[in-house]
């Protein structure tokens, strides 16, 4: 064989032999390369064992930061199986304080100081806490933008059409009224009254009462407008030997 060839196969075995030295400094023990994927886009040169990066300063351990506009300081991506922590299952990121200070601060200049978006749904939660303090600038206070005052006026105010009500005097003045039209009561003529709530109360149970202590007699009977935007109960009072006579009464709706 001539020299030449005993050489290069000689150099090709040297290669060979020398390949795995040089494929595990692709990984493990070997400093980082900017630019590119750390340590190889090879599986089996990946990292098994924790990177780690000791620091004891003022400041911060490592920083990291991107001057582009279109923002990206840093990503942190796993495969990590539910349960967190406790079911050995680690998250993406953990930030642990071992002392009794912050664990995490985060700040923007803009409106929106972030997202977390996880699988839709109401079985679906944002986070979880075991603190129960206030949370300081969570306004817990608004829910879809409104008041806890302006939420129970609207609780009341459905409440209100659940359980029409009114308290009429023998006049015809009203007393008090729940769910009734702008017009809502007036007497037409002795012992004869309307009184116009909103809504369709035809599936509703609707009942009069006469007040005071003299005896009589009342009816109650609600008809519907064509639009079905309100129903006109026509009340009608009676002396107990039938006249007609002014009484004060209630009539409400069971809904």
């Amino acid at each position: 064989m001539p020299k030449h060839a005993r050489t290069l196969l000689i150099g090709v075995a040297l290669a060979i032999l020398l390949y795995p030295a040089i494929a595990a400094g692709a990984g493990e023990g070997e400093p980082l390369d900017g630019g590119t994927r750390n340590p190889s886009i090879n599986p089996a040169l990946e990292y098994n064992r924790e990177t780690e990066i000791i620091a004891n300063n003022t400041t911060y351990g490592t920083r990291q930061s991107n001057k582009s506009n279109s923002g990206g300081g840093a990503i942190y991506g796993c495969r990590s199986l539910p349960g967190g922590t406790p079911a050995n299952n680690e998250p993406c990121i953990r930030s642990n304080n071992l002392n009794t200070g912050l664990a995490f601060e985060m700040k923007t200049d803009g409106a929106l100081g972030g997202t977390i978006v996880t699988k839709p749904g109401d079985a679906s939660k944002p986070f979880t806490t075991n603190a129960t303090g206030v949370a300081t600038g969570l306004n817990a206070d608004r829910v879809d933008g409104k008041h806890a005052a302006d939420i129970v006026t609207d609780a009341v105010a459905a409440s209100a059409l659940l359980t029409p009500f009114a308290q009429v005097k023998a006049d015809g003045g009203a007393v008090e009224v729940r769910s009734v039209d702008a017009n809502g009561v007036s007497r037409s003529g002795e012992g004869n009254y309307d009184v116009r709530f909103t809504g369709d109360l035809t599936k509703c149970a609707v009942s009069a009462t006469v007040t005071g202590a003299a005896p009589a007699f009342i009816t109650a009977t609600p008809v519907v407008a064509a639009d079905k935007k309100t129903t006109t109960v026509d009340v009608r009072t009676f002396e107990p030997d039938g006249d007609a006579a002014d009484r004060g009464f209630h009539v409400h709706a069971a809904c």
